[in-house]
């Protein structure tokens, strides 16, 4: 991760980290999944990332996160600035939304 990478060049380089799933429309919107379990989705500023419950419930305490009409477990990251701490917590979000995807199985 760097201060200069966008939210899409982080998803971007996230999925193909981990070969995620990936579907997108019209390259404005993008969609995530593991063995075809969706986990994340992304458009404009946006990403929606179907966390653990646990982890869904802190994160909806920090910054421009809150729950996404998604469902449970889904948070929504809308970012009023994307700087390094966006980026990191993203990051994070991802991943463990990526692992969570397999524990569905």
């Amino acid at each position: 991760m760097t201060d200069t990478e966008t939210l899409a060049e982080l998803l971007g380089r996230l999925a193909r980290d981990v070969a995620a799933e990936h579907s997108s429309k019209d390259g404005a919107a993008a969609g995530y999944s593991r063995e075809g379990r969706p986990f994340a989705f992304f458009e404009g500023e946006v990403v929606e990332l179907r966390l653990h419950p646990d982890v869904a419930a802190a994160a909806v305490r920090t910054n421009d996160t809150t729950s996404s009409d998604k469902g449970s477990g889904w948070v929504r990251v809308a970012p009023s600035t994307v700087d390094r701490f966006v980026l990191d917590r993203v990051e994070a979000w991802f991943l463990s939304a990526w692992r969570a995807a397999s524990d569905d199985a």
